[in-house]
C-alpha cells in the first residue's frame, strides 16, 4: 500500500449541521485517512447526540496527525466555541470558527501536508456577524492561495457544471460576461474533467441570452462574446461546442452528448444540478493548487440538532477528493 497524505475536512459552521454530518461520515468509515478542522467539543457533542461511540482527539498541528489513528483527529485552528453554543442560530463564533478552520486546511494543502480540502458547510451571515466579509468559501479559497482563475464546478452522477459568473447579482452578470472569462472557464472545465479521468472532454458553453440569442434577435453577446472565444478554445486543442439554449443544453448533457457544461450564471448551471437532488452533488473549486471538494447543500440550521441530516453529500466529496488526487509514494 502506497502512503496516503491525510485529507483535510473542514467542520463548517458549528451551529449548523457540519459537526453531525463529519461525525456520521467518519463513524461510517472513509476510504483514506483524514483529519478534520474544527472544534473537538462540538465534535463530541455531535457524537453524543446521536449514539456515537467514537475516539475524537485534538492534536495541535497537523504534523501531529497519525495515519493509522482511530477515530477523528481535529486540528484545534481556532478558539474552542462554548459548550452551549445555540444550534441553529447565526452565531458570530460559529462564523470566525469555521472561518479558521478553512484558513488553516488552506495553509495546510499549499505547505503539502494534506491530500485534499473536503468542507462542510458555513454560514454567510455567521461569518458577517465576525466581520468576515466573503460571499462563500471560493472566494476564501481562491483569496487565501493566490489564485487568480479559478470557477465552481458543481456535478452529481448525471450532470458536471462550471459556472463563468458564481456569487454575483444578476445585475452585475453581463458586465461579467467577457471572452477572456468565456475562455477561461472552457480551459478549467476542460481540467477538471481530465483530472476526473476523461481523457478527451467535450466541454458544452450554455448561451447567456434566450435561445442562444437566436441570431442577435435576443442580443449580441452570444454571437460578439461567446462564440469568438469557443472559437479560441477550439484553436487550443479544446473540444468545446456551443453556445447551445440554456433551456436544453442540461438534458443533452444528462443524456451523455456533453462531459461537462459551461453555464453563464449561478441559477442558470445551479437549479438544473440542484434539482436532481443535494444527496449526492458535489461542489469542487476549479483552478486552485490543491484539489478541494464540498458538499452541495447549506449549513441548515432547520434541522441542526435533531440528528436526521444526511452525510451523503459528504462521501461523496470526500471519495471524489481522493479520485481526483494522485497517491503519494511510498
Amino acid at each position: 500500500m502506497n502512503t496516503l497524505l491525510p485529507v483535510g475536512i473542514t467542520m463548517g459552521d458549528a451551529a449548523g449541521i457540519g459537526p453531525e454530518i463529519v461525525v456520521k461520515a467518519c463513524a461510517q468509515g472513509l476510504g483514506a485517512p483524514s483529519v478534520v478542522y474544527g472544534d473537538a467539543g462540538a465534535l463530541r457533542r455531535a457524537a453524543t447526540q446521536l449514539g456515537v461511540r467514537l475516539d475524537i482527539t485534538e492534536i495541535a498541528d497537523i504534523r501531529q496527525a497519525r495515519p493509522d489513528a482511530a477515530g477523528i483527529q481535529v486540528v484545534a485552528c481556532s478558539p474552542a466555541l462554548p459548550a452551549d453554543l445555540p444550534l441553529g442560530k447565526v452565531s458570530a463564533l460559529a462564523g470566525r470558527g469555521a472561518y479558521d478552520y478553512v484558513c488553516a486546511a488552506i495553509d495546510d494543502a499549499l505547505a503539502g501536508r494534506i491530500r485534499a480540502i473536503v468542507t462542510a458547510p458555513l454560514n454567510k451571515k455567521s461569518m458577517h456577524e465576525a466581520g468576515i466579509d466573503y460571499p462563500g468559501h471560493t472566494e476564501i479559497l481562491a483569496d487565501r492561495s493566490g489564485t487568480q482563475d479559478f470557477a465552481m464546478m458543481l456535478a452529481n452522477d448525471e450532470l458536471r457544471v462550471l459556472l463563468v459568473t458564481i456569487h454575483v447579482a444578476l445585475a452585475d452578470v453581463m458586465a461579467r460576461i467577457t471572452p477572456q472569462a468565456e475562455l477561461t472557464a472552457m480551459r478549467l472545465a476542460d481540467r477538471a474533467c481530465r483530472q476526473m479521468g476523461i481523457a478527451t472532454p467535450r466541454v458544452a458553453v450554455a448561451g447567456l441570452n434566450p435561445h442562444a440569442g437566436e441570431g442577435g434577435k435576443f442580443g449580441r453577446e452570444d454571437m460578439d462574446i461567446i462564440e469568438p472565444a469557443i472559437a479560441a478554445a477550439r484553436a487550443e486543442g479544446i473540444d468545446a461546442s456551443g453556445p447551445w439554449p440554456g433551456d436544453t443544453i442540461f438534458m443533452r448533457a444528462r443524456r451523455g452528448e456533453f462531459d461537462i457544461v459551461v453555464a453563464q450564471y449561478h441559477d442558470q448551471g445551479l437549479i438544473p444540478v440542484k434539482y436532481l437532488g443535494v444527496d449526492h452533488g458535489v461542489n469542487v473549486t476549479v483552478g486552485l493548487p490543491f484539489v478541494r471538494t464540498s458538499v452541495d447543500h447549506g449549513t441548515a440550521f432547520d434541522i441542526a440538532g435533531r440528528g436526521v441530516a444526511d452525510h451523503a453529500s459528504l462521501v461523496t466529496a470526500f471519495d471524489l477528493a481522493l479520485a481526483m488526487t494522485p497517491r503519494s509514494p511510498d
